[in-house]
């Protein structure tokens, strides 16, 4: 017996591997071995030919001031930006996930920007937030002055917006699932023995929620480092300091052919965010830990 549970086992993870081949070609191929290049390039002073130079690149990054003010608005960006996207749609799905008046169109509303190109959409945000825009239009109508959005510090807040609003639906997806997995017993239990509505979100929602807000934030983090497309076609190569983000200063470097400074910043950046996501990991064990 147990020599026929060793051969079925030892099939299908033949079949399994030969299934999952193509993927890890393809994965390898146009992501890990890149990504290995880029990181020994990093060490190097050129490309072709180069020679060892340690963390000289490095250091010459660090001592950028385009580099530090890139790092610092975009980590500023995501610290602002994920709490208040997180706390949104956690809000959102709540309220969807009740009997309201029109839940299936409001439903379908918010998951509309997640099929609609984003080059198409950027153009109606330009139009809106311009100097001569809608917003400017009704904000003199209330004897408002008018404000240059995308030259100023403003700015900042534009795209925090636009990315609450292009992301917001697909948390809304993942919180309703998680939210209609919970048994209503346990409210109805927890009405009974005279909890409110406050200790029902602690000790219910939030404990049986744990995977799917873990989840949540780490795509949240990887998105927030990834808003380079909407500032790109909203601001240009060089938008205003306040919105000058870490791929903006990678991209501007792959324009110079600068690649021993972009390969370096690639690699800060894919350790920052192992590093976040290595943290959350362990916070949301001790949470569990905590919890059981």
């Amino acid at each position: 017996m147990k020599k026929k549970i060793k051969k079925w086992i030892h099939k299908d993870s033949a079949a399994a591997w030969i299934f999952l081949a193509p993927s890890g070609a393809g994965f390898a191929l146009f992501y890990l071995i890149p990504f290995a290049m880029g990181v020994f390039y990093s060490f190097m002073d050129r490309t072709i030919d180069g020679q060892f130079v340690g963390l000289d690149n490095y250091r010459e990054l660090l001592a950028s001031n385009s580099f530090r003010k890139a790092s610092s608005n975009t980590f500023y960006f995501s610290a602002v930006c994920v709490p208040l996207l997180l706390a949104l749609s956690l809000g959102l799905a709540m309220l969807l996930n009740k009997n309201i008046y029109l839940r299936k169109w409001l439903r379908t509303a918010y998951v509309l920007p997640l099929v609609v190109p984003v080059a198409s959409i950027i153009l109606i945000w330009q139009m809106l937030f311009d100097w001569n825009g809608s917003l400017n239009a009704w904000l003199s109508g209330f004897g408002i002055e008018r404000v240059d959005w995308m030259k100023t510090d403003a700015a900042r807040n534009v795209i925090i917006v636009v990315y609450v609003w292009k992301n917001i639906g697909y948390n809304v997806i993942l919180f309703l699932a998680g939210l209609q997995q919970i048994p209503k017993d346990y409210y109805e239990t927890a009405q009974i023995e005279g909890a409110g509505r406050l200790r029902q979100f602690g000790s219910i929602t939030l404990v049986y929620l744990t995977s799917t807000m873990f989840f949540v934030v780490i795509m949240s983090i990887i998105n927030s480092f990834k808003v380079f497309r909407e500032t790109y076609l909203i601001a240009g190569d060089y938008p205003h300091d306040s919105i000058y983000m870490m791929q903006h200063y990678m991209n501007n470097m792959f324009t110079s052919l600068n690649i021993q400074k972009l390969t370096a910043a690639a690699t800060l950046m894919v350790i920052c965010i192992l590093l976040i996501v290595r943290g959350l990991f362990a916070l949301e064990r001790r949470y569990r830990q905590f919890m059981e």
